[in-house]
């Protein structure tokens, strides 16, 4: 009996420590924080949210039926080597402060962060310097080559897009450097909170659901559905997950954010007619989890379906968070876009596409 006592007090010390353990490690700032007061308010009043969670237009498993968790983390965590590059990634060395041009320009830092340029703007989406996407600096690590951009590099920028709250998005480090140079941010329904909890200001920040818009001067932003989750915590779905369209003066561009493929595609591009460029993200897929990322046949699919005149693929090239090879995205991406008679872009990290002047389309992760 003593010994049962001493056991069942150890158990209760230790999952105790744990705990508390816990409790404290999700204290830590790059966790954000959940919406309330009238931010919750709105949120709970959006046609979006329901049953306590932001909900995507169609039904949308995190996984798919046949998969199983344990088999999932498995594989996870036994990853081949080729989901990483064994040689540095290539980029091209650009001078981002330097005046823009009338057309916009676009430069690509890694997986979904770029800079949108113009003589007039500067837009700055999802950016991601601080070299991982995780929580913690040892997980999820950028390919060597890749982090090469920094926030000290950006010029002044006029808005800064999230298209949602996930780490290899929104990163604490980055919006903590940045937060100072820049004159407005345009976000999804609540990821606000997390904003005005490192230090932005409420004036400096719009949220926005659905099909709502906001403008910046000559820019209009528009949130458009896309189909997957959110949530940097234990919780999912607080905060609105959004793709956008951006209507320039002369131009049209659709900002992707993570999106598996659904009818909204199409829905979008009925609405808004064509565009110059879809930037629509292309890796990080897997048969496991078919629903909130497109395979890169669907990312054709897609962009034909936006009316896109020109693909540009990102979500790739930076970081490893699936299990295909670190290459394969762009690899068949390019395949699909050829055989549909489909323009696609493939710049280099810092290397700028120009809309309708320059498109780069060397296969540099080939060599």
């Amino acid at each position: 009996m003593r010994f049962l006592k001493k056991f069942m007090l150890t158990v209760f010390l230790i999952a105790t420590v744990l705990s508390v353990s816990g409790f404290m490690f999700m204290q830590q700032g790059t966790f954000g924080s959940a919406p309330n007061g009238k931010r919750l308010e709105r949120i709970q009043n959006s046609p979006n949210f329901r049953n306590g969670s932001f909900q995507n237009l169609t039904e949308t498993p995190m996984q798919a039926e046949d998969a199983s968790m344990v088999g999932m983390l498995f594989s996870f965590f036994n990853k081949p080597k080729n989901t990483s590059p064994s040689t540095p990634i290539p980029f091209v060395t650009s001078d981002l402060k330097a005046a823009g041009t009338e057309s916009p320009s676009i430069y690509w830092f890694g997986h979904s962060s770029y800079l949108i340029k113009t003589k007039a703007y500067n837009v700055l989406v999802d950016p991601v310097f601080s070299g991982y996407a995780s929580p913690v600096s040892f997980m999820v690590k950028a390919f060597e080559g890749a982090n090469t951009y920094a926030a000290s590099d950006m010029p002044q920028i006029d808005v800064l897009v999230l298209t949602h709250d996930h780490y290899d998005h929104l990163d604490y480090n980055t919006i903590s450097a940045l937060k100072d140079s820049v004159a407005h941010f345009v976000v999804p329904l609540g990821v606000g909170a997390h904003l005005e909890d490192w230090g932005v200001a409420e004036s400096k920040i719009t949220e926005l659901d659905w099909w709502e818009t906001a403008n910046y001067k000559e820019l209009t932003f528009t949130a458009t559905p896309a189909r997957h989750f959110s949530g940097r915590g234990l919780a999912r779905g607080k905060s609105l997950w959004t793709s956008y369209v951006l209507q320039m003066p002369k131009h049209k561009i659709y900002i992707g954010g993570d999106s598996g493929y659904e009818e909204h595609f199409k829905e979008i591009g009925s609405k808004f007619g064509s565009f110059d460029l879809a930037i629509l993200e292309n890796g990080q897929y897997n048969k496991n989890w078919p629903y909130i990322h497109m395979m890169p046949e669907q990312v054709v699919q897609a962009a034909k379906d936006l009316q896109a005149e020109v693909l540009f693929p990102v979500h790739s090239g930076k970081f490893a968070l699936a299990l295909h090879a670190w290459n394969e995205p762009l690899q068949r991406v390019v395949k699909s876009a050829s055989e549909s008679q489909l323009k696609v872009t493939t710049p280099m990290i810092g290397e700028p596409i120009v809309i309708g002047e320059r498109y780069p389309a060397t296969q540099w992760w080939t060599n």
